[in-house]
């Protein structure tokens, strides 16, 4: 790539972007549907990356409380997968959280890419672990009796 990667943290003006590339992720069951309002709902949840000023990818870190976190919406626009625009989203998230206060936080992710995650230092752990997400956004998945999603979770102990 020769224009310059940047992950920033998202703002109100950058949903109808974030929705764009959500989109065709939600069609294909990837990632849960969100809508515009939700999207700004939790916009301080969310970063973008983007290259030459034009957004190329996104992602939401949700706190769950008792410094668990959770990486969500993680998508890059098709056209330059596999260029590091994702694992620049997901080192933002561990670099913030490594300047919090804490120093015991948990990230994880469900994801049908495991290996991507496990490239970033993650590790494949059971699900049954997030009770809080199964609770939360599990039971309204249309893949829940039938869930082909990984977890995989970073630890703040593990830099």
């Amino acid at each position: 790539m020769n224009e310059q990667l940047k992950v920033r943290q998202a703002t109100p003006e950058d949903v109808p972007e974030i929705h764009s590339l959500l989109e065709p992720y939600a069609d294909k069951k990837i990632v849960l549907r969100r809508s515009k309002d939700d999207i700004l709902s939790y916009i301080g949840n969310f970063v973008v990356a983007e290259i030459g000023g034009k957004i190329c990818g996104c992602g939401a870190a949700r706190h769950f409380g008792n410094e668990l976190y959770e990486v969500r919406s993680l998508v890059v626009d098709p056209s330059i997968q596999k260029k590091g625009v994702g694992r620049a989203i997901v080192e933002f998230f561990i670099e913030r959280l490594n300047k919090s206060e804490s120093k015991s936080w948990k990230l994880f992710a469900l994801t049908m890419t495991p290996g991507f995650f496990i490239s970033l230092g993650f590790k494949e752990v059971e699900k049954e672990m997030f009770p809080e997400k199964i609770w939360a956004d599990c039971l309204k998945c249309a893949k829940f009796n039938c869930c082909d999603e990984k977890a995989v979770l970073f630890q703040a102990d593990d830099v």
